[in-house]
């Protein structure tokens, strides 16, 4: 297609290793795009857990709290300097915020924590015309949470009958959705939850 993209590991996890990546991403820009700042930020890693609140183990918390929320925080903290001024931020939430199933107690918690802290970015960063969303997705068929909602054709048909347009997600929805929110049509949405699930459990 004709576009360049550069691909660094990050563990976003270990908030330890973020200054040293934001150097990373800092020497990529200049070396590649001659720029010393890019446009939009997509936070979008994650791990599932299935858990009741009374299995959830305290390192199953603590996992969660590393990758969903305080990675989340930093890794946005540190990419700042480098965010150029009137461009977006987008984090990554969930359905599981808005309707309650059994078992995702934690990791919802987690996401409901990012859906209020895309407020806060959005009111502190406003000042730089940075525009800050929360695009939350139903169940998609990928390779989250070792790829159940794809491969449980049980499950899958569940998710089906429970969301209005009769299927569950592919990524293109989401990629789709996203595009969409990035694009330069949107740059008045600003602080608001997205929910792109096809209608799921309404």
């Amino acid at each position: 297609m004709g576009r360049n993209a550069a691909a660094l590991p990050l563990d976003v996890g270990k908030a330890s290793t973020f200054a040293a990546f934001t150097n990373q991403v800092e020497q990529t820009l200049e070396q590649q795009w001659q720029r010393k700042q890019f446009d939009f930020l997509l936070n979008n890693a994650g791990v599932g857990s299935h858990a009741t609140i009374a299995d959830t183990t305290e390192a199953q918390f603590d996992n969660l709290v590393n990758i969903h929320f305080k990675g989340v925080f930093f890794l946005t903290q540190h990419l700042l300097p480098l965010i150029a001024d009137h461009g977006r931020i987008l984090n990554v939430s969930t359905g599981l915020t808005r309707f309650a199933l059994p078992g995702y107690a934690a990791y919802a918690s987690m996401k409901g924590a990012i859906e209020v802290l895309t407020k806060y970015l959005a009111k502190e960063l406003g000042v730089r015309g940075i525009a800050v969303n929360v695009i939350a997705p139903g169940a998609i068929e990928t390779d989250f949470s070792g790829g159940a909602v794809r491969d449980n054709a049980q499950l899958n048909s569940f998710v089906a009958r429970q969301t209005a347009l009769g299927r569950v997600g592919l990524p293109d929805d989401i990629g789709g959705a996203i595009a969409a929110l990035l694009s330069e049509n949107s740059g008045w949405v600003n602080a608001q939850r997205i929910e792109a699930s096809g209608g799921m459990f309404l």
